[in-house]
């Protein structure tokens, strides 16, 4: 990297903290749901006004895409991605801070107005430094990564990586698990595929007193949970990642009434697509299975999420040897395979990425939270290097 482009985007990115902390502390303070950020999306495409950066909104329903282009840059020249998300999630906030979610039920608990500030501080950066750009560079920002089927298909559905098109892409996602002023990276496959899994069990209620005369359905469901442990222990590969979890339970019985139906909710998570194919096929087999040997029935619903998530070993590599040699070796950390999912995955069966994770921790004054906990925050100096990193990319 040219050692004059490496020096401004350290300098700007001090110079722009104060701006960009309070894009993010507004933009926490106004979360809106997946698919509802329409008030983040006008005051993104404000700020974005004011830099001078042209840009399209409405993109994906609810999302932004701009363009940073140099006087050397031709319409004909490909550009790289770096991307963001914009909403927030069903939770309610727990911080005593100045900028706590002015929204009922509604926080920002997964970094996503990190995400958003730290890519418009970028931008300006950029926008400073465009005709040093070797491509154009193309800023999205995104709808409802939290909610299937994913703003990330919504954002390609409507041609985020074309004119120009987009040859390769970075992003970033907080990491409360990480100090402050470190980033992580990993090659290969990183994150999960994530499925979702809806069963509602038909028996039929009674007085508990009188069990034989009913068809239980918590019996069931409790079965249907047990048993299907059995998929991942005894029917996958070893070698592959695979989770399958039930993170809810509902049977409207009482102490002496056995319910008519029963509800689970749960979460199928791997890293092979053929085993997910299948274990999918076992999910319903075997809920089906098992409520008809008790006499009753299940439904079954399962929402298909997203992919799972692979760097592209060249670019990660690329990037991870620039972010060495800004932040020093030290900083930089590999990264474990998670079983959590990511709608930047989509993009990932597009196109070569690099999709990093950026330290927020900080144990001494308390910012210790993980993601979609009530009391989740950051260190707000990893805005500083959350903006860096973005910067960086395009010269990586």
């Amino acid at each position: 990297m040219n050692l004059k482009v490496k020096e401004e985007i350290k300098l700007l990115s001090v110079q722009l903290f104060e701006k960009v902390n309070g894009y993010r502390r507004y933009i926490h303070a106004h979360p809106e749901l997946s698919y509802q950020e329409i008030n983040t999306m006008n005051y993104v495409s404000e700020q974005l006004t004011k830099l001078g950066i042209e840009h399209t909104t409405k993109v994906g329903e609810t999302g932004i895409v701009a363009l940073i282009r140099g006087d050397q840059h031709t319409k004909e020249d490909e550009a790289i991605g770096l991307r963001a998300d914009m909403d927030a999630l069903p939770i309610q906030e727990e911080n005593d801070v100045p900028y706590k979610s002015t929204v009922e039920g509604v926080m920002h608990a997964c970094g996503h107005d990190v995400h958003t500030s730290v890519l418009l501080g970028a931008a300006e950066i950029l926008h400073k430094l465009r005709n040093e750009l070797p491509q154009p560079v193309k800023l999205i920002f995104q709808p409802g990564e939290e909610k299937n089927p994913g703003g990330a298909t919504y954002m390609i559905r409507d041609g985020a990586l074309k004119n120009p098109t987009v040859t390769e892409m970075y992003a970033l996602h907080v990491f409360p698990d990480m100090p402050v002023g470190k980033v992580g990276f990993k090659e290969g496959i990183y994150m999960a595929s994530c499925d979702e899994i809806y069963i509602t069990i038909h028996g039929k209620g009674g007085h508990g007193a009188t069990p034989h005369q009913c068809i239980d359905p918590i019996l069931i469901g409790a079965n249907i949970i047990t048993q299907m442990q059995q998929i991942v222990s005894r029917k996958c590969d070893p070698k592959i990642p695979c989770v399958l979890s039930f993170g809810h339970f509902e049977a409207l019985g009482a102490t002496n009434v056995i319910p008519s139906k029963a509800y689970l909710k749960g979460t199928f998570r791997t890293m092979d697509e053929p085993w997910r194919a299948e274990a999918l096929q076992l999910i319903e087999k075997t809920a089906n299975d098992l409520a008809h040997a008790a006499g009753g029935s299940a439904t079954v619903e399962i929402s298909k999420g997203y992919p799972y998530l692979e760097n592209d070993p060249k670019v990660t590599a690329k990037m991870r040897s620039a972010a060495q040699l800004f932040l020093g070796e030290q900083n930089v950390e590999e990264l474990p395979i998670r079983l959590t999912a990511e709608d930047f995955s989509y993009y990932s069966q597009e196109i070569p990425v690099c999709f990093f994770r950026l330290g927020v921790r900080n144990e001494a004054v308390g910012i210790t939270y993980g993601v979609h906990h009530p009391k989740f925050n950051i260190d707000e100096e990893a805005l500083i290097v959350g903006m860096q990193m973005m910067a960086l990319a395009p010269f990586s």
